[in-house]
Formats: C-alpha cells, sequence, structure tokens
C-alpha cells in the first residue's frame, strides 16, 4: 500500500517537496511495536516478563502466586505504576500508608519513592508494570531504605521458588 493511501494527514495540494519530506520523515520513524499480554499463572513464587520496550519505557507483566515485593524499596532512576489486572495488592508506604488496589486499580510510584506491596487476594495477582526513564535520585537503582542497594532477588525481598500451574495463563490467546 503508497504512502498516498495510509497517510490521512497530508497537506491536500501537497507539492513534490512536501512529499519528499514527508516521505523522508516517515521513513526515519521508528514503527510501531504490537504485543500481546499473556502470562503463565502460578502455585507459587512470582514472575517478571518484559513484553514491550523502547529506550525510555519498559512494560512488563507480573504475576504473585502470593505474597509480593516485601522488601521496602524504591527506583531512583525511573517512574512507573503498577496496575492490577487480575486479583489484589495491598501496596505499603513508609510512613505507614496502605491502599487496597483491586482489579484494574493501579498505583504511580515517582522516581525515588518507596513502596512495597502483598498479593491479598486467593487467585494470582497479575498486574501490569510500566515503567519510564527520569532522572535518577540516587547511585543504586533499587534501594532499600538505608540507600543500600536491593537486588530483586535479595532474600528479604520475598523471591521463592517459582512453580506454574500447568496450562493456566492469564491473558490474551497465545
Amino acid at each position: 500500500m503508497t504512502l498516498d493511501v495510509l497517510d490521512t494527514g497530508r497537506a491536500e495540494n501537497e507539492t513534490e517537496e512536501m512529499r519528499a519530506k514527508r516521505e523522508a520523515t516517515i521513513a526515519a520513524s521508528p514503527p510501531a511495536t504490537f504485543f500481546k499480554l499473556r502470562a503463565q499463572l502460578l502455585k507459587q513464587g512470582r514472575t517478571t516478563d518484559l513484553v514491550s520496550r523502547t529506550d525510555n519505557m519498559r512494560v512488563h507483566i507480573k504475576v504473585y502466586a502470593s505474597g509480593g515485593e516485601n522488601g521496602l524499596h524504591n527506583h531512583t532512576d525511573e517512574d512507573h505504576f503498577h496496575l492490577v489486572l487480575e486479583g489484589s495488592a495491598r501496596f505499603y508506604g513508609p510512613r505507614g500508608e496502605e491502599i487496597d488496589c483491586g482489579k484494574y486499580e493501579a498505583i504511580m510510584l515517582p522516581a525515588g519513592s518507596f513502596y512495597r506491596f502483598n498479593a491479598t487476594s486467593e487467585e494470582p495477582l497479575v498486574l501490569l508494570r510500566v515503567g519510564c526513564k527520569a532522572a535518577p535520585t540516587s547511585e543504586h537503582n533499587r534501594q532499600n531504605i538505608y540507600g543500600d542497594p536491593l537486588p530483586t532477588e535479595a532474600p528479604g525481598n520475598g523471591q521463592v521458588e517459582v512453580i506454574p500451574r500447568p496450562g493456566e495463563y492469564w491473558g490474551a490467546a497465545q
């Protein structure tokens, strides 16, 4: 299909110079990326799967059989949010904050904002996590309340062996 058919934004009285400029602009632009949200449900543990990314943004689908991210932490180099797609979660802040999020509810976390959460539903918690680059607030990109690095797999962060539910998935068809 030609650009003339696809491009509904071109000027009505387009000159050859305008056409050449339009075609060069479109040729230099990155293509869109399409993806589906699909995740293996779990009997135990948690998973984080990257589903799409750009230089500035990342989209993950996260599944928690129970538990959560139990270590109070922040991400110092990105703004991000968690949107509950299935199940429910309780998010905690460093000053005693508690907020319950159910299906289609979310929490926005600016870079440097401390939080932790636990799954509160009987069914697995499925989250959409979207993060984008922000100016770092510390030398460590993920840290505990003392400013020390806190890797995802750290013992105090609630990581346990992942046991999938065979053949059980959330989301789009394969």
